[in-house]
C-alpha cells in the first residue's frame, strides 16, 4: 500500500478519541469517525511503522447496531460523534476505551465501578460556543458549529439534539440581523472581518439565559440594536444578560480585550443540590448541570466521611466541588488560575453561607507553595491536558492520605496516574460519569490512597 491508495476495511474497535481501527495483513489502519462492525472505503493518508492513517470516504456496510442519527447535520457537524448508535452502546464504547488506556498505562489494583449515564441525553448543554464563518468558500454568512475535519467552514444549525431550543432561536435571530446589516465574519487566516463567536449559556434551574457576542473592536454596527433584536424574541427561558466582547487577538479562541454589558446582568444563577452558583460569561462551569450533580455525588462518595477533614480543591473553577464538599468538611482551600472564576467562587461561598471555604487566585504550580495546612484529602479537577509535571510533584509532597482525581480526558489521566503510582499512591476506585452524551468525551473519577 502507498499514499492515496483506496482500500476497503472492516473496523474492529474504536480507541479514544474516536479512532476506528481495522487491520490489513495484521497492519493497523486508523480511521476517524467510524464504528466497530462497519465496512468502510478508506484513502491512505499517512503510512508509518506504527501503522497507517486513513481518511473515511464511504461507509460501504453499516455497523449492526447503527441507526438513523435524528439530526440533519450529523454527517457534516463536528459537535457530535455517536448520534447514530443506541445510548447503551455509546456507554459501553466509552467504558471500553478508558479501561484500555488505563491497562496500557499499567494502572492496576483498583476496583472498576463502570459508567453512570447522564440524567438527560438530549438538550443537556448549558453552554454552547458558536462560530461565525461560511458554509463554503465565498458563501453566505453562517453561524453554528465547525464542519467535521474542517478548519474554516461552519454548519448553520437548524436543529440539534444536544442543545436547548432557545439556543437555535437566538442563533437564527443573530444570523438574520448580521446578514441584513451585511457584516462580515472574521477570517482566521486573513485577519480581517468583524464577527467571531456567539456564546449562549442557560441555567437549567432558573432558565436564565446569558448571551455574549464576540467581535473585533472595529465592528461597524449598533450593539444596542442587536440587543433589542434579541429581546424581541419569544423564548422559553428569560434573557438575564447580553454582553458584547471585543477581541482583536489572532487566535481562534473566545477571549476578552474588553466586555461591555448591553442589557441586564453579566451572570446567571445555577443551582446544584441546595447550593446556588453565580456563573459569569467566562467562568468555568460544568456543561451538563444535571450531570454535574451526578458527577459530584461520585466525588462525595469517594471523599467519604469528611467532618474533620481539611480538603484542597485544586483547579477549582467557580468552586462548585469545594463548596459541595464544604457542607460536611472541616475546611476547604481552593486554587484557580482565572481571576473571574475565583471572585465568583468567593461570592458563591458567601451567598451559600459557607465560612469554611477559601479560594485563591493563581497558578496551582505557584500558589500551592502558599498553602501551609496539611490536607487530609486533595481533590484534583485539572484542565484537559492534565497536571503540570512540576505541580504534580508538589501535590505528591503534601503526602495527603487520599486524592480524588476528576478527569475529562482519559489520556491525560492515564499519564498522571502512572506518576502517582510510581510515587507511592495506590489507585483504589475508578468510576466513569457520562457528562457529554453523543460525543467522545467522558468524565473519570479516581480515588487514590497513600501506601
Amino acid at each position: 500500500m502507498k499514499k492515496n491508495d483506496i482500500i476497503e476495511l472492516a473496523i474492529e474497535k474504536v480507541s479514544f478519541p474516536n479512532k476506528g481501527i481495522g487491520y490489513i495483513e495484521d497492519y493497523p489502519v486508523t480511521v476517524k469517525n467510524t464504528l466497530p462492525g462497519q465496512i468502510v472505503s478508506v484513502r491512505i493518508r499517512k503510512k508509518r511503522q506504527s501503522g497507517i492513517e486513513g481518511q473515511l470516504l464511504e461507509v460501504v456496510h453499516p455497523a449492526p447496531n447503527q441507526k438513523p442519527s435524528g439530526c440533519s447535520h450529523f454527517s457534516l457537524c463536528g459537535g457530535c460523534t455517536y448520534q447514530h448508535i443506541p445510548y447503551e452502546d455509546e456507554l459501553c464504547l466509552k467504558e471500553t476505551q478508558v479501561k484500555e488506556l488505563l491497562d496500557k498505562a499499567g494502572i492496576h489494583g483498583y476496583q472498576w465501578e463502570g459508567i453512570e449515564p447522564s440524567p438527560n441525553q438530549t438538550g443537556y448543554r448549558n453552554k454552547c460556543e458558536f462560530s461565525f464563518g461560511d458554509e463554503e468558500k465565498g458563501g453566505d454568512l453562517a453561524l453554528g458549529m465547525r464542519k467535521r475535519q474542517s478548519f474554516y467552514e461552519v454548519v448553520t444549525l437548524s436543529d440539534c439534539n444536544i442543545i436547548d431550543e432557545d439556543y437555535l432561536q437566538i442563533l437564527k435571530a443573530t444570523l438574520e440581523f448580521f446578514k441584513q446589516k451585511n457584516i462580515p465574519f472574521y477570517h482566521k487566516m486573513r485577519h480581517d472581518g468583524v464577527l467571531r463567536h456567539l456564546v449562549v449559556r442557560k441555567s437549567v434551574s432558573t432558565e436564565e439565559i446569558l448571551i455574549n457576542l464576540i467581535t473585533v473592536s472595529n465592528y461597524g454596527f449598533s450593539p444596542e440594536e442587536y440587543a433589542n433584536h434579541l429581546l424581541s424574541l419569544s423564548l422559553k427561558g428569560n434573557i438575564s444578560g447580553i454582553l458584547h466582547t471585543l477581541n482583536d487577538g489572532v487566535a481562534d479562541v473566545v477571549q476578552s480585550d474588553h466586555t461591555e454589558l448591553l442589557y441586564g446582568k453579566d451572570y446567571f444563577t445555577e443551582k446544584l443540590f441546595d447550593l446556588k452558583f453565580k456563573v459569569s460569561a467566562f467562568s468555568f462551569f460544568q456543561t451538563n448541570s444535571l450531570g454535574a450533580e451526578r458527577l459530584y455525588s461520585v466525588v462525595m462518595d469517594f471523599v467519604g466521611e469528611a467532618d474533620q477533614k481539611t480538603i484542597f480543591d485544586l483547579y477549582c473553577g467557580t468552586g462548585t466541588i469545594g463548596q459541595i464538599v464544604a457542607k460536611k468538611a472541616k475546611q476547604v482551600f481552593g486554587i484557580e488560575l482565572v481571576e473571574e472564576a475565583v471572585n465568583a467562587a468567593n461570592e458563591n461561598a458567601q451567598q451559600n453561607q459557607l465560612t469554611n471555604c477559601h479560594f485563591i487566585c493563581g497558578d496551582v504550580l505557584k500558589k500551592i507553595d502558599e498553602l501551609h495546612e496539611k490536607p487530609d484529602c486533595i481533590i484534583l479537577d485539572p484542565p484537559r491536558d492534565g497536571i503540570h509535571p512540576k505541580a504534580i510533584g508538589k501535590i505528591i509532597n503534601f503526602n495527603a492520605p487520599e486524592i480524588v482525581y476528576v478527569s475529562c480526558k482519559p489520556t491525560s489521566l492515564a499519564r498522571d496516574l502512572q506518576i502517582f503510582q510510581q510515587e507511592g499512591y495506590e489507585v483504589k476506585r475508578i468510576r466513569l460519569v457520562d457528562m457529554f452524551p453523543r460525543t467522545v468525551h467522558v468524565e473519570t473519577v479516581v480515588l487514590m490512597s497513600r501506601v
